[in-house]
């Protein structure tokens, strides 16, 4: 039997913190979805399929590890992760704040399907302070984003907040 799992997130952009997780999560599962959110609530500063395309070239070293799949989706995460035959989702944890909420979003998902498992891994310590909504305001602010993201993350960043 395949185990599959689910890495969801909004990736705008993908960071250093992400591809940690990806790169453990790998060693994991057989298979690891990568569920790129829609999640237009959030109003992310990359399209759909900027996201998509920018998650694929991150990962692609990764692929050597186990089969990666990068997937756009809308929805309940609990919904998509049936969709793709997930019997994991793999969630990243960098502080006490993601804890409580990643705790009750747990909580929630196990009575939607008890059959799906959620794995918590924790950020390594370089990377606990990354969050793409910070790393979006340091570039929009003018700031060097090196040691958050990739070199082509970065090109990709400052091109879109018009300092490429």
């Amino acid at each position: 039997m395949t185990r599959i799992g689910l890495y969801p997130g909004t990736f705008d952009p993908i960071h250093n913190g992400h591809t940690d997780i990806i790169g453990r999560a790998v060693k994991l599962v057989d298979k690891l979805v990568l569920g790129v959110a829609i999640n237009a609530g959030k109003g992310p500063l990359f399209s759909l399929e900027e996201r998509v395309a920018i998650v694929e070239e991150a990962v692609a070293p990764l692929r050597n590890r186990t089969e990666i799949v990068v997937q756009p989706f809308e929805g309940l995460t609990m919904h998509f992760a049936r969709e793709c035959g997930a019997s994991v989702i793999v969630r990243g944890l960098r502080a006490v704040a993601d804890f409580e909420f990643e705790f009750q979003m747990t909580a929630m998902n196990q009575q939607l399907d008890r059959e799906i498992e959620t794995v918590f891994l924790m950020a390594d310590p370089r990377h606990q302070a990354i969050a793409s909504k910070l790393v979006k305001e340091i570039a929009v602010l003018g700031g060097d984003v090196t040691k958050f993201v990739s070199e082509p993350v970065k090109q990709k960043l400052l091109a879109k907040v018009g300092r490429g």
